[in-house]
């Protein structure tokens, strides 16, 4: 196993300024289209619904859903870009597929839960370059608190590397956080700080160049 520094994510590109919310987005009316199936939320990205995901468009960032795919592509090196689906759940399992297209592989994408705030919430994330970590951002902190592996990232071969697709499961039970990738369970760790919030997908480079990453589905489910 190698050495790595931490990654520290210093500064934030807000791509969801809203505050968490317990119903619906406005540009949704009616039952909810995206929890069926027995799901609390379930989106492939396929065209053929609205979720009501928080979407960006600015300088060096961009999240967007096209092609059958969720994309976010940011080039603000150590700056972590997200979307969040306008709910508001307690206990989740959530399961996302996710593909690097291009860019460094030092780099971090992955799924949020019991997100409150652009200052508050829990963040699941791999590396390009196979390593992992389960971070929490809180309003008391300038910057990401890595709850596991000491403070830093650690390297796992069960991530595919580079451009390859992973399967993303965390799980946000109690205070208890699971991370699984690719069907093998990484790391838990315990946290009281969130209870409740949004969920979601973020991305960030952390070397010079824009990092193309695709969510390929996500899938909520209560334990």
């Amino acid at each position: 196993m190698r050495g790595f520094t931490p990654k520290f994510i210093v500064l934030l590109t807000f791509l969801a300024s809203l505050a968490v919310v317990s119903c619906l987005p406005d540009n949704i009316s009616g039952p909810d289209p995206c929890n069926e199936d027995g799901t609390l939320f379930n989106d492939q990205f396929d065209g053929s619904k609205n979720c009501g995901w928080s979407l960006f468009n600015g300088s060096g960032v961009t999240s967007e859903i096209e092609e059958g795919v969720l994309r976010i592509s940011n080039s603000l090196s150590g700056e972590i870009t997200w979307a969040v689906a306008n709910r508001n759940f307690d206990d989740v399992i959530i399961t996302a597929q996710a593909r690097q297209t291009s860019g460094p592989d030092d780099n971090a994408y992955g799924v949020i839960c019991r997100y409150q705030s652009p200052e508050n919430f829990y963040v699941f994330l791999i590396s390009g370059d196979g390593h992992y970590a389960i971070g929490k951002y809180q309003s008391s902190s300038p910057q990401i608190t890595y709850l596991t592996g000491e403070g830093q990232y650690v390297f796992n071969d069960a991530i595919n590397q580079g451009a390859a697709a992973n399967e993303i499961r965390a799980s946000c039970i109690g205070n208890e956080l699971s991370f699984t990738v690719n069907g093998i369970p990484l790391d838990s760790v315990t946290d009281p700080t969130f209870v409740t919030g949004d969920i979601g997908v973020g991305a960030s480079p952390f070397q010079p160049g824009t990092a193309v990453i695709d969510f390929e589905g996500i899938r909520v489910v209560a334990p």
